[in-house]
């Protein structure tokens, strides 16, 4: 096996996040992950799983459309060597999948990934410093084992990606949870001004405007949010007695 430097540059370099504008995103960090290990190392196949914490459904990326199914079901299964390599955080060596000990250890996985031409895998971990995040799994077709140089090499490019994959799957967090605090700051605001609303038209406290807002939201089952926005467009007014 042997690369150009300055393609295998150019490969870290996107693994990177470069040659984009804005930030790539994790999916995308993954299908490259996928496409650039495959032709760098040069075996007929590779998916990826990801899951950077304990909560996090994985997700799954690959170079063929029907491996990437198949990787999907594995995680459901709780099979296969790209599961087994994400749990325990080792390299799962070369290993042929045409024998019977692949069907024993595998029974779902080994019967679709020979269908799809492929006879031989290996799986490389992803980690954090926490621990696996996931996995690199190749996939062969020749007798030839997977050889070392190439598993070190899909190694580099692993570890390499998971810095990149953390730092995205960090800045996508950052995007959920200030979004998450804008929409609760803006829900703050609306009651705010329809308790501002109730205390000028009926002289109530805030506290009390407050109360008359909860119980109306409460005996009519509605967001609390929306019903204090129909007060604030004066569509509605809650301290009034209604028949």
């Amino acid at each position: 096996m042997t690369t150009a430097p300055h393609h295998l540059a150019s490969v870290f370099v996107e693994l990177a996040g470069g040659g984009a504008p804005g930030p790539p995103g994790v999916p995308t960090l993954l299908a490259r992950l996928t496409e650039r290990s495959r032709e760098l190392l040069g075996v007929r196949a590779t998916a990826v799983t990801f899951s950077p914490g304990a909560r996090d459904a994985p997700q799954v990326a690959a170079s063929r459309p029907g491996l990437r199914r198949l990787e999907q079901d594995a995680v459901a299964w709780q099979e296969g060597p790209g599961h087994v390599c994400r749990h325990s955080g080792r390299t799962l060596g070369d290993t042929p999948l045409t024998g019977t000990a692949a069907r024993q250890r595998w029974p779902r996985y080994t019967p679709r990934v020979l269908r799809l031409g492929c006879s031989r895998v290996a799986a490389l971990p992803i980690r954090a410093h926490t621990g696996p995040v996931g996995a690199l799994v190749l996939l062969g077709s020749r007798q030839t084992p997977l050889s070392g140089d190439l598993m070190a090499l899909g190694q580099s490019l692993a570890d390499f990606a998971a810095v990149t994959l953390l730092r995205e799957h960090e800045v996508e967090a950052g995007r959920v949870l200030a979004a998450q605090l804008e929409h609760a700051l803006a829900n703050r605001v609306v009651i705010e001004q329809a308790k501002g609303a109730l205390t000028a038209r009926h002289a109530l406290s805030p506290d009390a405007a407050f109360t008359v807002l909860r119980g109306y939201a409460r005996s009519h089952q509605r967001l609390l949010t929306e019903v204090a926005r129909e007060v604030v467009e004066g569509r509605l007014d809650p301290a009034r007695p209604h028949g």
